[in-house]
Protein backbone atom coordinates (compact mmCIF):
# COMPACT_ATOMS: atom_id res chain seq x y z
CA UNK A 1 0.00 0.00 0.00
CA UNK A 2 1.55 3.25 -1.01
CA UNK A 3 0.02 5.31 1.68
CA UNK A 4 -0.29 3.87 4.97
CA UNK A 5 -2.80 4.01 7.70
CA UNK A 6 -1.39 5.38 11.26
CA UNK A 7 -2.52 5.54 14.53
CA UNK A 8 -1.27 6.30 18.22
CA UNK A 9 -0.33 2.88 18.72
CA UNK A 10 1.95 2.76 15.42
CA UNK A 11 2.58 6.58 14.49
CA UNK A 12 6.26 5.92 17.06
CA UNK A 13 7.10 2.99 14.80
CA UNK A 14 6.45 4.36 11.12
CA UNK A 15 6.32 7.90 11.64
CA UNK A 16 9.55 8.68 14.33
CA UNK A 17 11.16 5.05 13.40
CA UNK A 18 11.03 5.01 10.12
CA UNK A 19 14.58 5.12 7.76
CA UNK A 20 12.79 7.10 4.89
CA UNK A 21 11.81 10.90 5.49
CA UNK A 22 8.12 11.05 6.16
CA UNK A 23 5.01 13.03 5.02
CA UNK A 24 1.73 12.72 7.47
CA UNK A 25 -1.37 13.76 6.30
CA UNK A 26 -3.50 14.37 9.33
CA UNK A 27 -7.02 14.49 8.36
CA UNK A 28 -10.64 13.37 8.96
CA UNK A 29 -13.70 11.83 7.50
CA UNK A 30 -16.69 14.87 7.52
CA UNK A 31 -13.51 17.63 6.14
CA UNK A 32 -14.45 18.35 2.31
CA UNK A 33 -10.76 19.87 1.94
CA UNK A 34 -8.85 17.07 3.16
CA UNK A 35 -10.87 14.53 0.74
CA UNK A 36 -9.32 17.24 -2.20
CA UNK A 37 -6.48 16.67 -1.12
CA UNK A 38 -5.91 13.05 -0.63
CA UNK A 39 -5.59 12.16 -4.22
CA UNK A 40 -2.47 14.58 -5.00
CA UNK A 41 -1.14 12.90 -1.78
CA UNK A 42 -1.65 9.52 -3.39
CA UNK A 43 -0.13 10.44 -6.45
CA UNK A 44 2.72 11.86 -5.17
CA UNK A 45 2.92 9.22 -2.63
CA UNK A 46 3.17 6.68 -5.73
CA UNK A 47 5.58 8.56 -7.60
CA UNK A 48 8.01 9.20 -4.48
CA UNK A 49 7.65 5.09 -3.67
CA UNK A 50 10.91 4.10 -1.89
CA UNK A 51 12.25 7.35 -1.27
CA UNK A 52 9.52 8.81 0.81
CA UNK A 53 6.98 6.97 3.34
CA UNK A 54 3.43 8.85 2.98
CA UNK A 55 1.18 8.51 6.32
CA UNK A 56 -2.49 9.46 6.96
CA UNK A 57 -3.87 9.86 10.05
CA UNK A 58 -7.22 10.71 11.29
CA UNK A 59 -7.00 12.83 14.35
CA UNK A 60 -10.39 11.87 15.51
CA UNK A 61 -9.39 8.17 16.02
CA UNK A 62 -5.69 9.31 17.39
CA UNK A 63 -5.88 11.91 19.46
CA UNK A 64 -2.68 11.91 21.23
CA UNK A 65 -0.92 12.63 17.62
CA UNK A 66 -3.37 15.15 16.89
CA UNK A 67 -2.41 17.13 20.29
CA UNK A 68 1.08 16.46 19.57
CA UNK A 69 1.06 18.34 16.66
CA UNK A 70 -0.85 20.69 18.07
CA UNK A 71 -3.49 20.11 15.30
CA UNK A 72 -5.93 23.15 15.12
CA UNK A 73 -6.70 23.21 11.05
CA UNK A 74 -7.08 20.41 8.62
CA UNK A 75 -5.75 19.28 6.30
CA UNK A 76 -2.22 19.39 8.33
CA UNK A 77 0.83 17.93 6.38
CA UNK A 78 3.23 17.25 8.41
CA UNK A 79 7.17 16.86 6.56
CA UNK A 80 9.03 14.29 9.19
CA UNK A 81 12.91 13.31 8.42
CA UNK A 82 15.01 11.30 11.40
CA UNK A 83 12.28 11.47 13.65
CA UNK A 84 12.26 15.53 13.63
CA UNK A 85 9.55 18.00 12.07
CA UNK A 86 11.24 20.02 9.29
CA UNK A 87 8.14 21.66 7.60
CA UNK A 88 4.58 21.60 7.73
CA UNK A 89 1.41 23.07 5.73
CA UNK A 90 -1.88 23.56 6.54
CA UNK A 91 -4.90 23.90 4.34
CA UNK A 92 -5.00 21.95 0.79
CA UNK A 93 -2.19 22.77 -1.36
CA UNK A 94 -1.36 21.83 -4.95
CA UNK A 95 0.89 18.74 -6.11
CA UNK A 96 3.87 21.36 -7.18
CA UNK A 97 3.56 23.17 -3.90
CA UNK A 98 3.76 19.45 -2.10
CA UNK A 99 6.52 18.08 -4.24
CA UNK A 100 8.65 21.28 -3.44
CA UNK A 101 7.73 20.91 0.36
CA UNK A 102 9.27 17.15 0.29
CA UNK A 103 12.14 17.64 -1.90
CA UNK A 104 14.98 19.19 0.73
CA UNK A 105 14.88 15.88 2.30
CA UNK A 106 14.46 13.34 -0.76
CA UNK A 107 17.78 10.91 -1.16
CA UNK A 108 19.64 12.78 -3.60
CA UNK A 109 19.64 11.18 -7.43
CA UNK A 110 22.78 9.70 -8.34
CA UNK A 111 22.99 12.02 -10.98
CA UNK A 112 23.02 15.33 -9.15
CA UNK A 113 25.79 17.54 -9.04
CA UNK A 114 25.98 20.49 -6.58
CA UNK A 115 27.58 23.75 -7.68
CA UNK A 116 30.81 22.96 -5.63
CA UNK A 117 31.39 19.63 -6.90
CA UNK A 118 30.70 21.36 -10.92
CA UNK A 119 33.12 23.94 -10.26
CA UNK A 120 35.66 21.70 -9.73
CA UNK A 121 35.20 19.34 -12.24
CA UNK A 122 34.96 21.75 -14.72
CA UNK A 123 38.24 23.32 -13.43
CA UNK A 124 39.75 19.88 -13.63
CA UNK A 125 38.55 19.44 -17.34
CA UNK A 126 36.28 16.69 -16.15
CA UNK A 127 32.74 18.20 -17.03
CA UNK A 128 31.21 20.31 -19.22
CA UNK A 129 27.87 22.32 -18.17
CA UNK A 130 25.30 22.17 -20.76
CA UNK A 131 22.46 24.83 -20.41
CA UNK A 132 19.17 22.91 -21.44
CA UNK A 133 17.61 26.88 -21.00
CA UNK A 134 16.34 28.53 -24.31
CA UNK A 135 19.04 30.15 -27.02
CA UNK A 136 17.86 33.70 -25.83
CA UNK A 137 18.15 33.02 -21.94
CA UNK A 138 22.34 31.43 -22.49
CA UNK A 139 22.93 33.94 -25.10
CA UNK A 140 22.41 36.58 -22.16
CA UNK A 141 24.34 34.77 -19.14
CA UNK A 142 25.55 31.44 -18.25
CA UNK A 143 27.89 29.37 -16.71
CA UNK A 144 31.54 29.89 -18.35
CA UNK A 145 32.28 27.69 -21.34
CA UNK A 146 28.89 26.09 -21.22
CA UNK A 147 27.36 25.14 -24.67
CA UNK A 148 23.57 25.13 -25.09
CA UNK A 149 21.70 22.10 -25.69
CA UNK A 150 17.72 23.61 -24.98
CA UNK A 151 15.41 21.17 -23.48
CA UNK A 152 13.06 20.74 -26.58
CA UNK A 153 16.38 19.41 -28.93
CA UNK A 154 17.95 17.37 -25.95
CA UNK A 155 16.39 13.73 -27.43
CA UNK A 156 17.11 14.50 -30.56
CA UNK A 157 20.84 15.90 -30.06
CA UNK A 158 21.49 12.69 -27.09
CA UNK A 159 24.61 12.01 -29.26
CA UNK A 160 26.57 15.44 -28.51
CA UNK A 161 25.69 14.90 -24.67
CA UNK A 162 27.40 11.34 -24.68
CA UNK A 163 31.04 11.84 -22.68
CA UNK A 164 32.80 10.77 -25.92
CA UNK A 165 36.13 13.03 -24.83
CA UNK A 166 35.97 12.16 -20.74
CA UNK A 167 33.86 14.92 -19.28
CA UNK A 168 30.77 14.31 -18.06
CA UNK A 169 27.85 16.20 -19.49
CA UNK A 170 26.30 18.11 -16.59
CA UNK A 171 22.85 19.82 -17.40
CA UNK A 172 21.34 22.67 -15.34
CA UNK A 173 18.61 24.90 -16.12
CA UNK A 174 16.90 27.95 -14.30
CA UNK A 175 15.96 25.51 -11.23
CA UNK A 176 16.29 21.87 -10.52
CA UNK A 177 14.01 20.61 -12.17
CA UNK A 178 13.73 21.70 -15.65
CA UNK A 179 17.12 19.70 -16.10
CA UNK A 180 16.47 17.01 -14.12
CA UNK A 181 13.76 16.08 -16.47
CA UNK A 182 16.08 16.51 -19.37
CA UNK A 183 19.03 14.18 -17.35
CA UNK A 184 16.70 11.46 -16.38
CA UNK A 185 15.03 10.68 -19.68
CA UNK A 186 18.44 10.84 -21.42
CA UNK A 187 19.59 8.92 -18.66
CA UNK A 188 16.62 6.38 -19.24
CA UNK A 189 17.70 6.34 -23.20
CA UNK A 190 21.33 5.01 -22.09
CA UNK A 191 23.02 8.25 -22.33
CA UNK A 192 25.48 9.62 -19.30
CA UNK A 193 24.86 12.77 -17.52
CA UNK A 194 24.35 14.76 -14.77
CA UNK A 195 22.46 17.87 -13.84
CA UNK A 196 22.82 20.97 -11.91
CA UNK A 197 21.53 20.74 -8.05
CA UNK A 198 19.30 24.23 -7.51
CA UNK A 199 20.10 25.21 -10.99
CA UNK A 200 21.60 28.18 -12.21
CA UNK A 201 19.85 30.25 -9.65
CA UNK A 202 21.90 28.14 -7.03
CA UNK A 203 25.30 28.44 -8.99
CA UNK A 204 24.74 32.40 -9.07
CA UNK A 205 23.32 32.42 -5.44
CA UNK A 206 26.67 30.79 -4.38
CA UNK A 207 29.25 33.05 -5.52
CA UNK A 208 30.33 31.23 -9.01
CA UNK A 209 31.27 32.52 -11.56
CA UNK A 210 29.07 34.23 -14.51
CA UNK A 211 29.59 34.60 -18.21
CA UNK A 212 27.34 37.89 -19.58
CA UNK A 213 27.05 38.76 -23.37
Amino acid sequence: MTVIAVTDATFERDVLGAQLPVLVDLYADWCQPCKQLAPIVAEVAAELEGKLVVAKIDIEASPMVAQAFRVQSIPMLVLVHQGRVVDQQVGAIDKNTLLRMVEPVLPASAAEVKPEELAQLVKARRALPVDVRDAGSFGRYRIPGAVNVPAADARRRAAELAPSDGRLRVLYGRSTDEAKDVAEALRSAGVEVGFLAGGFLHWEADGYEVEHG
